[in-house]
């Protein structure tokens, strides 16, 4: 099974008005584990960031200045998602934006108008969050939270770095994760055993460690009195 979680970056928040995609990431999934096979790119929007979105993402018109146009990158992207399942959170925005895209090619090089059902299924994480949380809080920071996920590097909005996270969260929303690499050519006992270690040490760091709370002294004084009540017919021993 072969998943695209994806995420844009966009110069504001309703393509009717004339606002453009400026990034797309793209993160690749097989049989639930990443492969470090991604899709990366910054876009020449051909018009200003709204101050609100800016304020999000960070993405200047000037570091867009040099960049390729949509209809440069339209064929990679497409490659690279065609066939997946798309996961994205509050897919209908990120889905709104690229056929959006889609349509200005059609218009202005007679591109074949097409959607993104002719080339890949979606699936929108946002929906499953709140089937499976109702009336909570289900943004991609809540569910971070909600599942214990580092999101500690993002202080800005970023496309790919949303989609490695929204990657995380799905997978722990879905009942198992593995930040590992997907490595299919693994045959060794050796080689297992390192995989296995890898993820259990990438786990570790994604949770936060949990207090040791010990006990005081007169808690112990207090545990010690409630055993001796017992008499011998306990069946655990004394604390030390």
């Amino acid at each position: 099974m072969r998943q695209v979680v994806l995420d844009t970056e966009t110069t504001g928040l309703d393509p009717r008005q004339g606002n453009r995609i400026i990034e797309i990431g793209c993160v690749e999934l097989i049989n639930r584990k990443l492969t470090g096979n991604h899709y990366h790119q910054y876009i020449q929007p051909d018009r200003e960031s709204e101050e609100g979105a800016l304020a999000v993402h960070g993405i200047t018109s000037e570091f867009l200045a040099d960049k390729p146009r949509f209809e440069d990158i339209f064929d990679d992207f497409l490659s690279f998602i065609k066939g997946a399942e798309l996961v994205i959170h509050n897919a209908p925005f990120d889905i709104g934006f690229i056929e959006h895209e889609f349509k200005l090619l059609n218009q202005n090089h007679a591109k074949e108008l097409i959607t993104i059902n002719d080339h890949a299924s979606v699936l929108d994480t946002l929906v499953m969050a709140k089937k499976m949380h109702p009336g909570q809080r289900n943004s991609l920071d809540a569910l971070c939270k909600r599942y214990d996920v580092n999101n500690d590097k993002r202080e800005l909005h970023g496309a790919l770095l949303d989609a490695e996270i929204l990657a995380d969260v799905y997978l722990a929303m879905t009942g198992g994760q593995s930040n590992l690499l997907l490595d299919s050519n693994t045959e060794s006992p050796e080689e297992e055993h390192k995989q296995r270690d890898e993820i259990i040490q990438k786990l570790s760091a994604n949770r936060k460690a949990s207090p040791v709370v010990l006990a005081s002294a007169e808690e112990m004084t207090a545990h010690e009195e409630y055993l001796n009540k017992l008499g011998d017919g306990r069946l655990w021993g004394k604390t030390d």
